[in-house]
């Protein structure tokens, strides 16, 4: 199961943060918490204990996931992408046909989606309608709500700010 994982730059780079943090941060804090579980006593009723190597589980397991996502990355320049085309990478401004509202996502990998922040995986519904759709072109896609039908009004290639 080596396959690629499609990424931008900022993605990478936000993995990579997170996979030192663990790795210088939360490894040693984890290990002091440990120590000082294991210095209260009896180890079988020590709950202190027992929720520090959980948590220490946890990490664990979160930086292998890191190693092998980093890895496997397939970092996509997103700078040297152009064209009037929703490929990886694109932003698009959508127009709601319904609302007129207006919005704007980003197409990223699996791995860097975040609603909050208005990035959207490659596999999303959404994501899928909109590939190799281009400025003035409709898309409908099915939502919990219903289906909903959008104009694409901009396709954009930036590269992702560090937020």
């Amino acid at each position: 199961m080596s396959s690629r994982i499609p990424i931008t730059a900022s993605g990478l780079r936000r993995l990579k943060e997170e996979l030192k943090q663990l790795q210088t941060v939360e490894r040693g804090k984890i290990s002091k918490e440990i120590e000082v579980a294991r210095a209260h006593g009896d180890l079988r009723e020590n709950a202190e204990y027992h929720a520090a190597k959980e948590k220490q589980s946890h990490v664990e397991g979160r930086i292998l996931s890191l190693n092998d996502w980093i890895a496997r990355a397939e970092v996509i320049d997103v700078s040297k992408l152009s064209g009037d085309k929703v490929v990886f990478g694109a932003t698009v401004k959508l127009v709601d046909a319904e609302s007129d509202k207006e919005v704007t996502y980003t197409l990223v990998g699996e791995l860097e989606a975040d609603i909050k922040r208005r990035l959207i995986s490659v596999i999303s519904p959404l994501a899928r309608g909109l590939i190799g759709k281009a400025v003035g072109d409709l898309v409908t896609v099915q939502s919990p709500g219903g289906a909903r039908e959008y104009e694409v009004v901009e396709v954009l290639f930036v590269e992702l700010d560090e937020a």
